[in-house]
């Protein structure tokens, strides 16, 4: 059982029995499998760090994480080798991409090997994996050639505000918004042509920021993307007075800036996609689009076919789980690839999560339990 350090006191990061997957019948292993909802496994989100050097108070608020909290010792995180086993293992049950998060995934050292390693992997026709990373950029100027050259095909990048005051007071370390715009310079000079620009918007904070990051953004090729202010975690005293509604957030931006709905690119996708409007009234593709991810009020658990790999090998079904499955022992037992895809399977077979849909019907079974850390588990 993991610990994780919560204002000085140690609390357990509760895993269900690695075994159980392994000892029970063995789940059909292939594209068609399901969870008990009838949903399928596409997306694995893979953190390989709990290490972060913003402290931004929605995430990893610096009154928890201080310099007392103790991360995750080296001889705990997941090798790149079990990392890319765990990748391989879910190649045969429809996994079509992965997203490397954190904490700051750019403070793992060597990531670069990593990427070359899920990028090599291949589907039996052939087809590769969609490789993508969420960034909060700092640190992407000096390493986005080298990860773009190891195969790494896209980017989202975390920015919640254009005015540096504001960005500096949210992040908590006093980095400028400048850095990030390096990094996203950076990116494209790399050649990255697919980037995305990730805003948590909080009432109160930063929702004035909504215009002037769509007025910034509007026409490059990148696409922002305003997400609801969610309740991940305990550390971050969140109440449903600190939500701005993706509604209101797309009538702010209407205004200035008329929109019209697009159809959603793929299955289980999280935005809403609205395209800047041209004088007629229709998409202009030149000046692109938004994405409105409405976790909280409008959830979308009937369509969520991620899962999601924690730093030290468990995985975990839902954002607000408070239980994950132990990998970890058994890739240093070590296991063959075939018998970890049937474990997976098992597990992914039994999930039941629906955590956001149920908290909007007042019904959240989990409520009250504790839930992972966004820092430790990745967005």
């Amino acid at each position: 059982m993991g610990m994780s350090t919560l204002k000085g006191t140690t609390i357990p990061l509760h895993a269900a029995p690695a075994g159980a997957a392994l000892l029970a019948e063995p789940a059909a292993v292939g594209p068609n499998l399901r969870d008990t909802l009838g949903r399928p496994l596409r997306d694995l989100r893979i953190s390989v760090t709990d290490r972060c050097n913003f402290r931004c108070s929605y995430c990893m608020p610096k009154s928890v994480f201080g310099r007392n909290h103790r991360f995750l010792p080296q001889t705990e995180l997941l090798s790149f080798e079990e990392i890319t086993q765990v990748a391989r293992a879910c190649l045969p049950l429809g996994i079509k991409k992965i997203r490397i998060t954190g904490g700051e995934p750019l403070l793992r050292k060597g990531l670069p090997t990593l990427i070359g390693q899920l990028a090599g992997l291949r589907h039996a026709n052939g087809a590769p994996l969609d490789l993508t990373l969420t960034t909060n950029a700092s640190l992407l100027a000096r390493q986005a050639h080298a990860l773009r050259d190891a195969g790494l095909q896209r980017l989202t990048i975390s920015l919640d505000a254009l005015d540096d005051a504001t960005f500096r007071r949210m992040n908590d370390m006093d980095f400028a918004v400048d850095d990030v715009l390096a990094g996203i310079e950076a990116a494209q000079r790399a050649g990255f042509a697919s980037i995305k620009v990730n805003m948590v918007v909080q009432r109160g904070v930063n929702e004035d920021q909504i215009v002037p990051m769509a007025a910034h953004f509007r026409g490059t090729g990148i696409t922002l993307r305003l997400i609801e202010y969610m309740d991940v975690g305990d550390t971050n005293g969140w109440q449903m007075t600190q939500v701005v509604p993706s509604a209101e957030v797309r009538q702010r931006i209407h205004a200035v800036y008329p929109l019209v709905a697009l159809a959603a690119s793929t299955p289980g996708e999280t935005a809403q996609r609205w395209g800047y409007a041209d004088e007629q009234g229709q998409h202009d593709p030149n000046l692109g689009e938004i994405g409105l991810i409405s976790s909280v009020t409008q959830a979308f658990c009937g369509d969520c076919n991620r899962a999601r790999l924690s730093t030290e090998g468990r995985l975990f079904l839902c954002l607000f789980a408070s239980q994950g499955h132990d990998l970890r022992q058994w890739l240093r037992q070590p296991v063959d690839t075939a018998t970890l895809s049937a474990a997976i399977a098992g597990i992914w077979q039994a999930r039941t999560n629906q955590y956001s849909a149920l908290r909007g019907l007042a019904q959240a079974s989990e409520a009250n339990a504790p839930k992972i850390e966004m820092s430790y588990i990745g967005g």
